[in-house]
């Protein structure tokens, strides 16, 4: 007990800067740690060396700017930054929507706009609507889900939804899209190849001044009935259009399980 007394007094003496003879004051002999984190050579940061970047021995699967993984979300990314209209066409797991809401994210975030406005269709794959409980905010929530699924991988939950709450970020089906007009805001318009050639041309022109919008679909994953869905159309005479960027991007740039592309190439 002594001993461990012992060992507790010195570790107090050695805080409050004392020497082992119960000196204080003598400065000669106290350690202290180097006041700049460079000082501390190769040993781990979690800025990184230089104080604000990536430390190559941290192994980050989150990054706030998002990096493009294939040739196709290099071009869709550029895309998006250069020009105000841009149509993302490609298979499922390319990263359409993920692209595009991480880029409407990083620009509520940089100022460049202020609000973001997600969209999507609420149609069925093979179910009715009618079959769900609740009203209709409720009965449209499944529909919406995976645009709250990519929002929330980029920001917390309790961060989207301060953001939905003071109006920064809107979701709303096309159907309550019609007469509005979105200025200054990047919207994004999700599962497109579910919307007819005439809300398409009424979404396309709800766009506003200082804004971004982003189409996204896969014209071969239309649960329209043949021939209803306009996103092909669209996007063949916006292929002449210089300001408008139509990105088609393919099995290549897929980014999920490998056997997504294997099953969309004999599918």
């Amino acid at each position: 007990m002594e001993a461990y007394m012992t060992k507790r007094a010195l570790k107090r003496m050695a805080r409050e800067g004392a020497t082992e003879s119960g000196h204080y004051g003598d400065d000669a002999k106290v350690r202290r740690l180097p006041v700049d984190i460079r000082e501390r050579g190769n040993s781990w940061s979690p800025l990184g060396h230089d104080g604000a970047s990536r430390n190559p021995d941290r192994d980050q699967s989150y990054l706030k700017t998002i990096k493009p993984k294939s040739p196709g979300q290099a071009e869709l990314m550029e895309a998006i930054d250069k020009k105000n209209l841009v149509m993302a066409l490609g298979p499922a797991g390319t990263g359409k929507t993920y692209i595009a809401i991480a880029k409407a994210v990083e620009a509520l975030e940089a100022g460049s706009v202020a609000r973001i406005v997600l969209s999507r269709p609420a149609v069925e794959a093979g179910e009715s609507i009618g079959y769900l409980p609740g009203d209709m905010e409720d009965k449209l929530a499944p529909y919406l889900r995976p645009l709250y699924d990519a929002l929330t991988d980029r920001l917390s939950s309790r961060r989207m939804r301060a953001l939905m709450a003071d109006g920064s970020i809107e979701i709303a089906p096309v159907g309550f899209m019609r007469g509005r007009t979105l200025n200054n805001a990047f919207v994004v318009i999700d599962e497109a190849q579910n919307c007819t050639y005439m809300q398409l041309k009424m979404l396309l022109t709800r766009l506003g001044w200082n804004s971004t919008m982003v189409v996204t679909g896969d014209p071969n994953q239309s649960d329209l009935l043949p021939g209803i869905s306009g996103l092909a159309d669209v996007a063949a005479k916006f292929d002449a259009l210089e300001n408008i960027g139509v990105v088609r991007l393919a099995d290549r740039d897929i980014v999920r399980h490998p056997l997504v592309a294997e099953m969309l190439g004999v599918l």
